[in-house]
């Protein structure tokens, strides 16, 4: 599986935001890690579908866009025609989540189905036929800076487990709390791509930061 590292915006300097979207492709970034929040399905607001469409004209890099929404379905096209490129659901949210992830596959794009901490893993099975991605949350969702959940390690190892049984190519990410030392522990139980925030954008030097994360997850998949 190819490892892939995906800044998180929710870390970058908002009042600069399409210069650091443009410094994380120069720094050898393979995505860019878009929170969308909406204040009820997790305790914080974020930015909306015409803020990620004026960003899109800044950088032709991935955008990798999660919808933290209560009903994500009813915002799905607005995020389509904004440029994404990749688009997660959550399992826990009061969306059909096939609805969701059909909707966004019929416009062209990758779709992807995440958990919370406390969601079984078991609960995202039942769409690995459709879904391209599967998101682990690694923190409770909604603000940067967590400390890493190391319950969630299991549940990426079940995961991986699974889609080998079923002979599928599924990338699996993981957000929240990944430096190095723990993007070498999740690869090392299959995910193969890292979304970090903190470590990233507060690192004076965020070139070296995102090389660092690859070197550890490289060095350590599936070991």
């Amino acid at each position: 599986m190819k490892i892939k590292i995906s800044p998180s915006l929710l870390s970058c300097d908002y009042s600069r935001m399409g210069e650091e979207i443009k410094n994380m492709k120069r720094c050898g970034a393979d995505m860019l890690h878009i929170d969308i929040m909406d204040g009820h399905f997790v305790p914080n607001i974020t930015i909306g579908a015409p803020v990620v469409k004026s960003l899109r004209g800044c950088s032709d890099i991935c955008f990798d866009v999660h919808l933290m929404l209560s009903e994500p379905l009813k915002f799905i096209p607005d995020f389509i025609n904004a440029g994404a490129d990749i688009i997660t659901v959550h399992v826990e949210s009061a969306s059909d989540t096939r609805k969701c992830l059909e909707t966004i596959k019929a416009a062209g794009i990758k779709a992807g189905v995440s958990v919370k901490p406390s969601t079984d893993i078991e609960n995202v099975f039942e769409y690995l036929d459709i879904a391209d991605m599967v998101l682990v949350m690694t923190v409770e969702p909604g603000f940067g800076g967590q400390s890493f959940i190391d319950a969630a390690l299991p549940k990426i190892e079940q995961l991986r487990s699974e889609c080998e049984a079923r002979s599928l190519k599924t990338d699996i990410e993981v957000d929240g709390g990944i430096n190095p030392a723990t993007a070498a522990e999740c690869a090392q139980c299959g995910a193969n791509v890292f979304v970090s925030g903190t470590t990233i954008f507060k690192n004076p030097d965020p070139e070296q930061a995102i090389l660092l994360l690859r070197e550890a997850s490289t060095e350590n998949y599936m070991k």
